[in-house]
């Protein structure tokens, strides 16, 4: 199969995604109220894209996404230690907007910036040709995924009737399994739906287990690799009704 984008190339796009200023310069009150940091994570060995909304404050803050309860959450429903998540060439990792959004008056996350989808998204997978396996994870990111393949979601369908047709996405390719935000928020969502833990999580592990499973090929592109600055620990299995 032949490539139409080569390493170095993937390597100047994802540059300029972090050099990007859209939202701060932008005028009037839809300006971004904080300096800019777009995060992301890629290589073009990847085979599996963890593609999420946005980031919060904290990884805002520390530029390592899912760095947090969330993060351990979403690495136990994976069966993942955090040296396999932080691995570039194995896991890539892309939110919807790249940078953090801001807050409401509530102080709850903003949706993602629209510019970053408008502006990045269709150019950077283009150019990450091998991911075989995307966790949606989100509505944001689940609307996209499916129509940027071509199999656009029902209008109005519920987050339950997304997640629950994973069934329907065995033998595509690229497969997309979606999934709720591992946030706390979606606690009470879990313990309505016994069976995303019972039969997706199951059905889950098995893909990223094959998805991480290929070694990627020697002197291939990495990012900026924080791997080595997280600890190796061994994955863990989530029992019934995480929290």
């Amino acid at each position: 199969m032949a490539f139409t984008h080569s390493g170095r190339d993937l390597e100047t796009f994802a540059a300029r995604i972090r050099a990007c200023r859209l939202c701060r310069d932008a005028l009037g009150p839809e300006r971004l109220p904080h300096e800019p940091r777009p995060i992301l994570r890629v290589s073009t060995t990847a085979r599996l894209l963890v593609a999420s909304q946005a980031p919060g404050m904290r990884v805002h803050l520390t530029g390592l996404p899912f760095n947090d309860r969330s993060g351990d959450r979403l690495r136990a429903w994976m069966n993942v230690s955090r040296e396999i998540f932080y691995d570039e060439s194995r896991v890539a990792i892309a939110p919807m907007g790249f940078c953090f959004p801001g807050q409401n008056p509530a102080k709850a996350d903003l949706p993602p910036r629209p510019e970053c989808r408008q502006t990045w998204h269709d150019g950077l997978f283009e150019r990450m040709p091998r991911i075989e396996l995307i966790l949606a994870i989100g509505r944001y990111a689940q609307d996209y995924h499916f129509v940027r393949l071509g199999r656009p979601l029902r209008r109005g369908a519920s987050l339950a009737e997304i997640v629950g047709a994973w069934r329907s996405q065995a033998g595509t390719h690229p497969r997309i399994i979606a999934l709720p935000h591992p946030s706390w928020r979606n606690n009470g969502w879990i313990e309505r739906n016994p069976w995303f833990e019972a039969e997706v999580l199951p059905m889950l592990r098995e893909a990223v287990a094959r998805a991480v499973a290929a070694q990627p090929e020697r002197g291939a592109l990495r990012g900026n690799n924080l791997a080595k600055a997280t600890a190796k620990i061994a994955p863990q299995r989530p029992q019934s009704g995480v929290k």
